[in-house]
């Protein structure tokens, strides 16, 4: 029953993920390594294999941009910013969650 419970948990994380991403360029740019260390500060666990296919991704829809920012410690950094597009997307998807919330604690009533 344990790993059924685990897998729920990691597949409703998954869901989410692009909603975190957005939710923490939306307060500043960052670059990976970054949005990875306040995903995990939150207890949301994600490897550098499962961040950079949705970043990409989310780029591609014209919700994210990014540009090179050069680093005094190794290569350049690269910054990714929400656009324009984004912060409606964000905006739907933080109405979204607000209904699913309300509609879940109405069911468990």
């Amino acid at each position: 029953m344990e790993n059924n419970v685990d897998n729920v948990r990691a597949q409703m994380r998954k869901g989410v993920l692009e909603y975190c991403i957005l939710s923490i360029l939306n307060k500043k740019e960052a670059y990976a390594s970054s949005i990875i260390d306040e995903l995990k500060a939150a207890n949301m666990i994600v490897v550098e294999g499962t961040l950079y296919p949705l970043l990409i991704r989310q780029k591609n829809q014209g919700l994210l941009t990014y540009r090179w920012e050069e680093s005094t410690q190794g290569p350049p950094r690269k910054y990714y910013g929400i656009t324009a597009k984004g912060r409606e997307q964000l905006a739907g998807m933080d109405a979204a969650w607000n209904e699913l919330v309300e509609t879940i604690a109405m069911i468990k009533k």
